[in-house]
């Protein structure tokens, strides 16, 4: 899949691992629904910070792409829920782990709450 970065100097630089938008060409597109950080075996949330639940999250959605044919370099989009912006940097940090060459477009916003008390859910897009 041909994945081309798109960006303007007329609209503001990324301020984390994501672009601007990214362009692809028609292919199978796997809509993943957003996951939170709970332990596939247990069904517990992780135990730790919203550090701790941002990798179990970002775990969650690396099996469910697997599953799907799917690896982050598919991903063309997501959207990152915090209950806590002031968690933003630290979440960022790991997300960014998970994307070796240029980062999906990407839309972070701060919710009231989330399911099972999670402080982090992400969903995405990947085209295949």
């Amino acid at each position: 899949m041909a994945r081309k970065v798109i960006h303007s100097d007329q609209a503001p630089k990324a301020i984390g691992p994501y672009s601007q938008a990214i362009q692809v060409e028609a292919g199978k597109m796997t809509f993943l629904s957003g996951q939170i950080p709970l332990d596939p075996a247990s069904m517990e949330m992780v135990p730790g910070d919203v550090v701790a639940q941002a990798e179990r999250v970002m775990e969650n959605l690396k099996a469910v792409l697997a599953a799907a044919g799917c690896d982050f370099s598919h991903v063309v989009r997501c959207t990152i829920f915090l209950t806590d912006l002031g968690d933003f940097a630290r979440v960022n940090e790991v997300y960014g782990r998970y994307f070796t060459g240029a980062p999906p477009a990407r839309a972070t916003v701060q919710v009231a709450a989330l399911p099972r008390g999670a402080k982090v859910e992400i969903d995405a897009i990947a085209v295949s």
